[in-house]
């Protein structure tokens, strides 16, 4: 069945799909994402507009659409067949949202309601850089730039309007906490961790490790990018930083216990066959998706994957639970707001308004004039008249230039300039939209 254009989010999440599925269906690098969405609008119609985000806990889709349900059929058939993955199992996994669902689930995540730390902040950035890149390439407009600047909007005030973020902790700084608990535990003399990867989990886990005073042997494929983030931490921590080349990892995890591996890798960069015994125990967090580590079968290195750390998020969750309730009621609320807000940018409420206040000022001054007597009321309606024509005369360029820029993508911040210049409040394009729609279904 066909459904009116709207939003489509589709949700594969550490909620509903295993770190395994997760894996296969992440997109590694900007161009594999850019080359997803341009096959997909190739074979969708109906699609208009679409945002991808892929980060270690979730693949997600944010599409704008003329048949969500058509849509969401493309977009997980396509999915399936480069991911040789069954249709009919991604569709049994998938959790699917189609307009205030959609909206709303995008609020949540926004507001790190979703995520598997509640009140992280990473989210947000990944969030406006899936944003940027879609926007960037073209693949969305108008329509999900509405709904993605809404979004943060409602993160930011759930932020300031709950503790949530208050000692906002990530899943970085779980791993840190956890490897510091294991630190003590075990006695480890020496407080050196190897850190690969410096991308935003990276320096999550660098930042943490030097708070607790910990020694970093850094390494980045790049070792010029890991040369930057030495550069740019505060004076007092870089003498605690070495940055090593890359080459020298399969020697450095055989000689240190504590490993943080967080890149971008689409395969594995630590395999079984770099791992020689060693006669100390190892402890070794992997923060990425797809996972840099093999999964080595041997009694003295402790493994940890994003998903093991779920157990000491949802304590982080616990704590916050009141937070999070005041939360929800701002994301619900919001995502009403989003579709009130969404009235009110039609031009033609605009236009009429505009036209409103003109006749409203004319008439005000006509009737002025004439209890003063500098005009004799037998003239009043042939006055009007004139006076609508004038006015009629001096709107008719505006309102060819509002029809125009109404459907650009920079009609928004427009329209809403001209409601502050006119004075114009959305309760007023509220009911002028009403007016106007009404008055369509009687021509």
């Amino acid at each position: 069945m066909d459904l009116e254009a709207g939003y489509l989010a589709i949700s594969f999440s550490h909620k509903n799909t295993e770190i395994t599925m997760r894996e296969k269906l992440s997109f590694a690098s900007p161009e594999s994402i850019k080359s997803f969405l341009q096959t997909l609008k190739t074979q969708d119609n109906h699609l208009k507009e679409m945002i991808l985000l892929s980060t270690c806990n979730r693949f997600e889709m944010y599409a704008y659409t003329d048949d969500p349900e058509s849509t969401r059929d493309s977009i997980i058939s396509l999915l399936a067949k480069i991911r040789d993955i069954n249709v009919n199992l991604l569709k049994e996994i998938a959790d699917v949202f189609i307009n205030q669902g959609a909206v709303h689930h995008l609020f949540c995540v926004a507001s790190s309601l979703d995520s598997i730390v509640v009140g992280e902040t990473q989210i947000g950035g990944q969030l406006k850089s899936a944003y940027k890149l879609c926007f960037d390439s073209g693949f969305c407009g108008k329509n999900l730039t509405r709904l993605i600047h809404f979004a943060f909007k409602c993160a930011a005030q759930v932020r300031n309007c709950t503790q949530i973020s208050q000692n906002a902790v990530s899943i970085a700084s779980i791993a840190v906490k956890e490897a510091n608990a294991l630190f003590e535990k075990t006695n480890i003399k020496n407080k050196i961790a190897i850190v690969v990867g410096v991308g935003d989990m990276g320096i999550l886990a660098s930042k943490h490790l030097l708070h607790l005073g910990y020694k970093i042997l850094l390494l980045n494929r790049n070792k010029q990018n890991a040369l930057n983030l030495l550069n740019e931490l505060n004076a007092e921590y870089r003498g605690m930083v070495e940055v090593r080349d890359f080459s020298l990892l399969s020697t450095l995890i055989n000689e240190y216990p504590l490993l943080f591996c967080a890149t971008s890798a689409p395969h594995h960069i630590i395999q079984n066959s770099m791992i020689k015994t060693v006669d100390f125990q190892r402890f070794w967090f992997d923060l990425a998706v797809p996972r840099d580590i093999e999964n080595p079968n041997m009694d003295d290195i402790s493994v940890f994957s994003v998903d093991d750390l779920q157990q000491v998020a949802s304590e982080n969750l616990i704590n916050r639970r009141k937070n999070t309730t005041k939360a929800y009621e701002i994301v619900g609320i919001s995502t009403l707001e989003f579709f009130r807000w969404l009235q009110t940018l039609g031009v033609d409420p605009l236009i009429k308004t505009i036209r409103k206040l003109a006749k409203e000022a004319s008439i005000k001054e006509l009737d002025r004039a004439i209890k003063k007597g500098f005009i004799p009321s037998e003239y009043q309606d042939n006055i009007e008249k004139v006076l609508h024509n004038a006015f009629n005369v001096f709107l008719h360029k505006p309102t060819i230039n509002i029809k125009n820029f109404a459907d650009k993508e920079d009609a928004d911040p427009i329209i809403e300039a001209m409601k502050a210049v006119f004075d114009i409040d959305d309760e007023v394009m509220l009911i002028n939209r009403y007016k106007c729609e009404y008055d369509m279904t009687l021509n």
